[in-house]
């Protein structure tokens, strides 16, 4: 893996543009920064840590991050699901897949006036092999310009059909997690995970209960929402494509080993995810598939 800091900079590195640091756990990270904002991504996971427009407060919430180690799950960031989502890898696999456990090379940069890129890349190895038989190649393209843009390509390079489940898994910074909405929603079929009962929407997604929120929509054809935070007086527009479902999470108060008492109040996650492998992309060997997101924050006039 190509990790020192040096080589990273001198290679990929753009002053005041593109720089690499010694991070959390002692992994490399890189800062993206141009005119409209700034983005801290860890090689551990490919973490998209923190994201800040200019002129904006943190629209990404970030725990103290106190364990950041290969694998313990982190609360916060816009962390990767992948090759599948929630409990939909083998019996007794982790939750979420193994790429966030990974440390991603990197492949490239850019940038313009425009917009300030990374290329990040994971490939099979036996490691992968021990927990998922496929082999794959993925890349991963974070950049910055008016929005956060983030793209994420499986190609299956093994000779055997693979089975692919995914999602992005952004924890969004908000005031009060009570005084959020969801819109976009209105007509669309939802299954209230806490139940598994499926209903419909009539008008907006309100985060008004102390319960926990685990809400996944059919979002096919349909990929544009927006987060409504009345507490900070922001909206977050997120639109997505190649992904089969929305999941909105809050884990209410419970206990979470990275997060304080009172952290759950201060985000939602609002994730563009493809679930279960009834739902899950079937890739050939020489396929590709591929995930993007781009999330805009926006304040109240």
């Amino acid at each position: 893996m190509n990790t020192d800091l040096f080589a990273l900079n001198t290679r990929y590195g753009a002053p005041g543009r593109i720089v690499f640091h010694q991070g959390l756990g002692g992994y490399p990270e890189v800062v993206l920064s141009n005119q409209f904002g700034t983005a801290e991504i860890s090689l551990l996971g490919a973490n998209v840590l923190s994201y800040r427009p200019t002129g904006h407060s943190p629209v990404l919430f970030r725990s103290d991050y106190k364990d950041y180690v290969r694998g313990k799950e982190v609360h916060g960031g816009c962390p990767l699901c992948w090759p599948w989502f929630g409990k939909s890898g083998e019996p007794g696999s982790k939750s979420h897949g193994f790429a966030r456990f990974c440390v991603f090379e990197v492949r490239g940069s850019a940038y313009s006036e425009e917009m300030t890129e990374i290329t990040l890349g994971l490939k099979s190895d036996d490691e992968t092999r021990s927990v998922w038989k496929n082999d794959f190649d993925l890349e991963y393209k974070i950049s910055v310009s008016m929005k956060l843009n983030l793209t994420l390509t499986t190609k299956n390079t093994g000779s055997e059909e693979m089975t692919l489940t995914e999602g992005f898994h952004p924890y969004f910074r908000v005031m009060d997690r009570n005084l959020c909405e969801v819109k976009g929603v209105a007509g669309l079929e939802y299954i209230d995970a806490r139940d598994m009962s499926t209903h419909t929407f009539a008008g907006d997604f309100k985060t008004d209960s102390e319960a926990d929120h685990v809400i996944r929509l059919k979002t096919e054809p349909k990929h544009e929402f927006a987060l409504i935070d009345n507490g900070l007086k922001r909206a977050i527009a997120l639109v997505s494509d190649g992904n089969k479902k929305l999941v909105v999470w809050n884990p209410g108060p419970k206990e979470i080993y990275d997060l304080a008492a009172d952290d759950w109040q201060k985000f939602l996650c609002v994730e563009p995810a493809t679930l279960w492998r009834d739902e899950a992309f079937i890739l050939k060997p020489g396929e590709s598939h591929t995930l993007t997101a781009a999330i805009q924050s926006t304040l109240a006039q």
